[in-house]
């Protein structure tokens, strides 16, 4: 089931299955620099909502493969490549949020938007 709700790319799914994986990995892309990515505050409202408990199954799995799609190392177009790098990570994450959006709460935005006020601390 988690496979139909993932971005559909197989390293990005098989990745999505490991929760503490992506955690992990996450926080250390952010760490690098992506809180100056335009997309940003999306990036962590969709992290908060994924790792909600509230947060049903098939929009966490969505949301994980998104994520997972986000940290991998390799990917459609590189990240390294300026102002094109991340369009690919950009697209999948806002397809993602628009299948789910009504799950990301206000709290989840508030959590994000907290995050990229005081710095990356988490993870």
């Amino acid at each position: 089931m988690a496979a139909e709700q993932s971005v559909g790319f197989e390293p990005a799914d098989r990745l999505a299955e490991d929760r503490e994986s992506v955690r992990r990995r996450f926080w250390r892309k952010l760490k690098r620099g992506a809180t100056r990515l335009p997309f940003a505050e999306d990036l962590l409202a969709a992290y908060y909502c994924a790792f909600d408990k509230a947060t049903p199954r098939h929009v966490q799995a969505s949301l994980l493969g998104a994520l997972a799609y986000f940290i991998l190392p390799f990917d459609f177009i590189p990240d390294m490549m300026p102002v094109l790098g991340f369009t690919d990570d950009a697209a999948v994450l806002a397809t993602a949020i628009r299948l789910v959006a009504g799950h990301i709460t206000t709290e989840h935005r508030e959590a994000a938007r907290a995050v990229l006020k005081r710095g990356v601390e988490e993870g």
